[in-house]
């Protein structure tokens, strides 16, 4: 979708609207609103305080108040999510209590309990997300196949069936940013509605890089088979055009050497492209107020293609650290296509056994997932061998000139086709010992299937687990306000992809510790939770920095740490959002990391996990005449960390503030606008390596129109 397009489909939406968005929970006339989600799978009815478990949720009026269009940018506002290298801009990749899985793979994440975030389709958008759900802790034995640190949960806007509502909105932001977003509910009859939700953005960037366009539609229908039996279907369709972009540079250390807006890529390269096609089916039935029924699939196809110049990352290729100027650079192509198809059923039952009261979860669920990689390279020769600045894909960067060069054409390196097949049943009862007391008992087995075919060599491998995850916690209810809690639990995570020689590796094993306090204040308005947590894992794999898209191992590693959280309304109607992270990272293994002969030793730090993270958002609504404003601020500091593994390479902590208002001029038009790094720091979102730095970006102001109706 052109710029041009992008433009006229904005202002014509505007034009026909004749009345401004209900902001899902940002207008106080949705308050009463019965939405018709469908529970979320996995978790049962449970209170918060009832659960042995840290969850933090960041609802949609927090993520709009941001300005956050990225998942990333959202989970920003959770001190416990870090972010992590995400391959030129083209995953989401985040590490939630430290741990953040395979680097060569986006970070998995559930949609409406369903996996959807493996496969490489791009940053998700934060359009259509009604909340975001962390789920920290050791949740194996009913998720599997996950990270001990946690899962994010991400739960869409769904039908309402109570009443017309929607709006259309019109953005315009610093380096040249249009977008536009239309969110349509229709309810048809009694028994049916409709939710459409769209969005487009054509950008330019801080970077003097090619322009961006994203778009994506992501409607949804419920409908209503009984009084008590519900149905939904929800599709995501988006497309993402943008260069792939490795970032900046800081050669041993060196932060500053370029620019952050130099763009060290080849504009000949074109743009990435990236595609999602996906849908979710769903059916609930309630057989009483006591049990109920969810089942459901899921099937998403993504796809990832294009070239990219990128800086070679072996000294011993690396011109830049002979003269301090010729940066040499390899080129690459990827071809990635991927299917995830996800089946589950899940039973939910209330009832007394014995004089105690019983809630359970029995639930068994299938995963298929296809992953068809092929990757070409072109690398520069060695420089001790002298080679021409043609032959090293040199790019001067005091001398900074575009298609200098004739584009080398990559060879083959990658052409695998893995496939995973997973079956889990799980088993869940909280069983209510008194009115103060509750323990909770799990377990999940997994059956487990890996086959690999290497096309490059005709080598085929397959690989079966059977692996079962137990889990059990207690609940102690000290007041109304009070909870206190403590929690053991066990997983694992099937390693997918292989070493340079085509290995296949074993699964990653952890085990969880973790014991908190959940609390109210002002009569329960301000909501708050601390936890504190030891979790281990063996056959940690990271990436191997000589082979794309192959792998290595750092043996063990182990994170431990405090966080807390404060959510709600203060007196004076002020709303907060406060949460803070202690995180303490490290391998646990002495090895040695083969591409370098660099050791990793024991309690050396995992990549881009700050010890201190800290975020706060402050909002307040006001009377100005007959107008109504919302204001606030919010800010995040991110600790200095490690950037490149098995170094001693380490980025700087940074501090950012963003303040935004929303203006509500009537009850059909909205003005609202936000700035983000207001003081204009300088800052480093993740890094790979002294060579894949991704700089943050600098001070950037947006203003929007939403027009309800």
């Amino acid at each position: 979708m052109t710029r041009t397009n992008i433009r006229t489909l904005i202002m014509t939406s505007v034009a026909l609207c004749s009345s401004p968005p209900a902001f899902a929970e940002a207008a106080d006339e949705t308050k009463d609103i019965i939405v018709t989600g469908i529970r979320q799978a996995y978790q049962g009815d449970f209170e918060p305080r009832e659960t042995p478990q840290s969850i933090a949720t960041i609802n949609s009026q927090a993520i709009v108040d941001s300005g956050a269009l990225r998942l990333a940018e959202a989970l920003d506002l959770n001190a416990s999510v870090s972010r992590q290298n995400n391959l030129g801009g083209f995953f989401d990749s985040f590490a939630v209590r430290g741990f953040a899985g395979d680097e060569n793979f986006p970070s998995n994440y559930l949609v409406n309990g369903f996996n959807g975030g493996r496969g490489f389709g791009g940053p998700r958008d934060t359009a259509g997300l009604e909340r975001i759900e962390i789920l920290r802790g050791p949740t194996a034995a009913l998720y599997g196949r996950g990270e001990p640190g946690g899962t994010i949960n991400l739960v869409t806007k769904q039908p309402i069936f109570e009443k017309l509502t929607g709006y259309v909105a019109a953005q315009y932001g610093d380096f040249d940013r249009y977008r536009g977003e239309v969110d349509a509910n229709l309810p048809i009859g009694t028994s049916i509605a409709v939710r459409l939700i769209g969005y487009g953005e054509d950008a330019g960037s801080f970077r003097n890089r090619p322009r961006s366009d994203r778009y994506g539609f992501l409607p949804s229908v419920a409908v209503r088979l009984g009084d008590d039996t519900t149905l939904r279907y929800d599709l995501e369709w988006t497309q993402t055009r943008a260069p792939f972009d490795r970032g900046t540079i800081a050669p041993d250390g060196r932060f500053g050497l370029v620019s952050r807006k130099l763009f060290l890529g080849e504009p000949g390269d074109g743009r990435h492209k990236a595609d999602v096609r996906g849908h979710q089916v769903q059916l609930e039935h309630k057989f009483s107020d006591d049990w109920s029924l969810l089942v459901g699939g899921s099937y998403r196809d993504t796809s990832l293609e294009g070239f990219s110049s990128d800086p070679e990352l072996v000294r011993g290729r690396q011109k830049i650290y002979v003269d301090g100027r010729s940066l040499s650079r390899q080129r690459r192509s990827r071809d990635y296509d991927a299917t995830h198809l996800v089946l589950r059923a899940e039973l939910d039952g209330d009832f007394h056994l014995a004089g105690l009261r019983n809630r359970v979860l029995i639930g068994v669920d299938y995963d298929d997932f296809k992953n068809d990689q092929v990757f070409r390279r072109f690398r520069p020769p060695a420089v001790s061998s002298n080679p021409s600045d043609r032959a090293g894909y040199i790019f001067d960067i005091l001398n900074p000139s575009y298609g200098r060069f004739p584009l080398p054409t990559p060879a083959p390196l990658t052409d695998r086709l893995d496939k995973q097949r997973a079956t889990g049943v799980y088993l869940q009862d909280q069983i209510t010992l008194s009115n103060a007391f509750s323990v909770r008992v799990g377990g999940r087995h997994d059956s487990f299937r890996l086959n690999a075919l290497n096309r490059l060599t005709s080598l085929s491998q397959e690989r079966t687990y059977n692996r079962f995850s137990p889990q059990i916690g207690a609940v102690l209810t000290a007041s109304d306000s009070v909870s206190f809690y403590a929690t053991y639990g066990e997983g694992f995570r099937p390693n997918l992809g292989a070493d340079a020689a085509g290995r296949l590796f074993d699964p990653e094993y952890s085990i969880s510790y973790e014991a908190g306090l959940k609390f109210g204040v002002l009569n329960n308005a301000f909501q708050g939770s601390l936890a504190v947590y030891t979790m281990n894992k063996r056959n940690v794999l990271v990436s191997d920095q000589v082979n794309p898209g192959a792998f290595i191992t750092i043996g063990k590693a182990r994170s431990r740490g405090l966080e807390f959280d404060l959510n709600g309304r203060l007196p004076g109607g002020l709303e907060a959002l406060l949460s803070y992270a202690y995180i303490d990272a490290e391998s646990r293994s002495n090895v040695l990391e083969p591409n370098f002969n660099l050791p990793v030793r024991i309690g050396d730090p995992l990549i881009n996990i700050p010890r201190h993270t800290f975020a706060a958002q402050l909002a307040k609504n006001m009377d100005v005449g007959t107008t109504k404003l919302r204001i606030g601020a919010g800010v995040q500091h991110v600790g200095s960390r490690l950037g490149e593994t098995a170094t001693t390479f380490r980025l700087p902590a940074h501090t950012l503030v963003r303040t935004f208002a929303n203006w509500t001029l009537s009850d059909r038009f909205e003005l609202y606008g936000t700035v983000q790094n207001l003081f204009n720091t300088t800052w480093y979102a993740n890094s790979f390596s002294t060579l894949f730095l991704q700089p943050g970006a600098p001070r950037e102001a947006t203003i929007g129109l939403r027009v309800k109706f």
